[in-house]
């Protein structure tokens, strides 16, 4: 419960855009973004969050930018070590959400995967409605 709660507080700090929502909205994104499949031994499309594209420098916590099957930005993912969200010296100030506008939050845990293997948080900053999610749902 903490670590979602610590989660949704950072969501409040996501105003500054890293890129303009322009240099983000069609893949692949500007800047030194990279396929997150050309990273990691994970296929191109994940279903149900798209295919990734993020900033090597970056990781484990990202931003990732998500995309749906044509290439549009759908979600900017963060990846949010549980170890670092209960350390109380670790913050995680002036995350973005480069994609601009954010509609709706979700967050949950993942216990690891190819590129950040240790137990983390997803938080995922929807810059699409709800109802839109499903073009990233296979």
């Amino acid at each position: 419960m903490r670590i979602c709660l610590a989660a949704l507080a950072l969501a409040g700090m996501f105003a500054s855009p890293v890129l303009a929502a322009d240099q983000v909205a069609k893949a692949p994104p500007d800047g030194d973004y990279r396929k997150v499949s050309e990273l990691a031994k994970l296929p191109d499309f994940l279903p149900g969050l798209g295919q990734l594209y993020v900033d090597p420098a970056t990781l484990p916590a990202g931003p990732f930018l998500a995309y749906d099957h044509d290439g549009s930005l759908v979600s900017t993912i963060y990846m949010l070590p549980v170890a670092d969200l209960t350390d109380k010296d670790r913050r995680f100030d002036d995350l973005a959400a480069p994609g601009g506008a954010v509609d709706h939050v979700d967050v949950y845990f993942n216990a690891g995967h190819p590129g950040v293997e240790t137990p983390h948080a997803h938080v995922v900053l929807w810059h699409v409605p709800a109802a839109d999610e499903a073009r990233v749902a296979k």
